[in-house]
């Protein structure tokens, strides 16, 4: 996507990319200074400005470790890696002289004295295995796979898009945001891991050669880094909270832009026509709300839409609900589908008091409660839900047809538009009228008048497809 693409080019040779606006070269092109070896004995070099690793039969896995910390940052690298070898880059890392254990979830995890434990942003090429994860998030020596895993993420989905974008045998970029308790990754401009942890906020960033133990047929496989840069924002835990609708500095650096400025109407209109509704819809100290009128489904001032279309993006909305409202958010909606009464068309994200409104117990299984994919999929029941006159969170992720859903940080459902499981679906929910419902290419995003009151503020997105 080109929102990541660096404005520096790139010539054959391995140059290191100078520091500017605020990033740092991690690595100097020259040597290993200020860097430190634990773990394992393979081999680590320069050549052509590249770090090189070279795996070495019979030895532990090895890192090539920051002699300092870092917490909150942005990091890229490019690497270029031998398939028959596993790799990755440690963030967030450490290493103890004595023995630790953790508990997680109701268990023990003991890690060994000088054993480095972290995050790994997995670099996973091997064809014969077939997996493709490159851009995952694996926690070394810890609790495994986090993503995809037990934080998130489906293996087989990840892996197909995995195949799509790994460029074997060429160099491949990587982008990492680590900032609180959110961990992204993006390989080669498209968006991969995602996940919510608090487990490490600090460590070392390392570069790993995977041990290869007593297979010869593997021995002197390399890998190759290129091009690492960091740049450190400050913790969100030393700043005060940004002010509303407002992006911080680390949210700027990270593409975020704001979809409502707080103020006006600019860059919304109605989904009836080129204008914004002359009523109903209000907008002050920074909300939005749209007006109580009886709860009749676009009846009133009628649903909003965004200017512009989207297809891959990211996109963070707060609302707030009043007791029985129901509104929700919709993505990929072409207001020229539906010309009659009600709203218009496209994949929502529902929003609802589920006490209180009936819609909670129509539908199948619970498939119009808050944080559900509407008359399709079902939030789980252990969602997380703040009560009635506080803010919520909804998060939405579109990755080329793939979409996922969170409600205050956890995820709600995951989908991919115009598969088969997709289209079954349809064809038993009150979409199966419409033609390939959920699956433009780009589209509009709506907020819904439903006839209650509701509340929005700080509607933010990344457009990873902004040229």
């Amino acid at each position: 996507m080109n929102y990541l693409r660096s404005s520096l080019i790139l010539i054959s040779a391995c140059t290191t990319a100078m520091a500017a606006d605020g990033w740092s070269d991690l690595f100097n092109g020259k040597d290993l200074d200020g860097w430190v070896q634990r773990g394992g004995k393979a081999v680590y070099a320069i050549e052509d400005g590249c770090v090189v690793g070279t795996s070495t039969l019979n030895t532990s896995n090895s890192f090539m470790c920051t002699g300092r910390d870092y917490g909150d940052f942005i990091l890229e690298y490019e690497f270029k890696v031998d398939p028959r070898l596993n790799s990755g880059v440690q963030i967030r890392s450490q290493s103890s002289s004595s023995s630790e254990e953790l508990e997680w979830d109701g268990k023990k995890i003991n890690i060994p004295a000088d054993r480095v434990h972290g995050y790994q942003i997995e670099i996973d090429p091997n064809p014969k295995q077939n997996r493709w994860w490159t851009g995952g998030i694996y926690d070394e020596a810890r609790r495994g796979w986090l993503y995809p895993g037990i934080l998130g993420g489906e293996g087989k989905q990840f892996g197909d898009q995995g195949r799509k974008i790994f460029k074997q045998g060429d160099w491949n970029k990587v982008h990492v945001e680590a900032i609180g308790d959110s961990i992204k990754t993006t390989l080669n401009g498209t968006p991969c891991a995602s996940i919510k942890d608090s487990m490490t906020p600090s460590g070392f960033i390392a570069l790993q050669v995977h041990a290869i133990g007593s297979d010869k047929s593997v021995e002197g496989s390399q890998v190759r880094w290129r091009n690492i840069r960091i740049k450190e924002v400050k913790s969100s835990a030393l700043i005060e909270a940004p002010a509303r609708n407002a992006l911080t500095a680390a949210e700027k650096a990270a593409g975020w832009t704001l979809l409502w400025n707080g103020k006006t109407s600019e860059g919304w209109r109605s989904a009836h026509g080129p204008d914004f509704p002359k009523a109903g819809w209000k907008m002050e100290d920074g909300i939005l709300s749209i007006n109580e009128t009886g709860g009749a489904e676009s009846a009133a001032a009628g649903d909003i839409i965004t200017d512009k279309k989207y297809s891959d993006f990211e996109l963070s909305v707060d609302f707030k609900i009043t007791p029985g409202a129901n509104s929700g958010i919709k993505i990929f909606v072409d207001p020229s589908i539906n010309k009659g009464e009600g709203s218009a068309i496209g994949p929502e994200f529902q929003i609802l008091d589920d006490v209180r409104h009936p819609d909670a117990k129509l539908g199948r299984d619970g498939d119009r409660t808050i944080g559900s994919l509407y008359d399709m999929i079902t939030a789980p029941a252990t969602k997380k839900v703040n009560p009635i006159g506080e803010w919520n969170n909804a998060r939405i992720l579109s990755e080329g047809k793939h979409v996922t859903f969170w409600l205050n940080g956890v995820k709600t459902v995951e989908f991919e538009r115009g598969s088969k499981e997709w289209r079954d679906l349809v064809a038993i929910s009150k979409y199966k009228i419409w033609p390939n419902f959920g699956e433009l290419p780009e589209g509009h995003i709506l907020l819904q008048d439903h006839g209650n009151q509701v509340f929005y503020q700080n509607i933010k997105i990344r457009d990873f497809a902004k040229k």
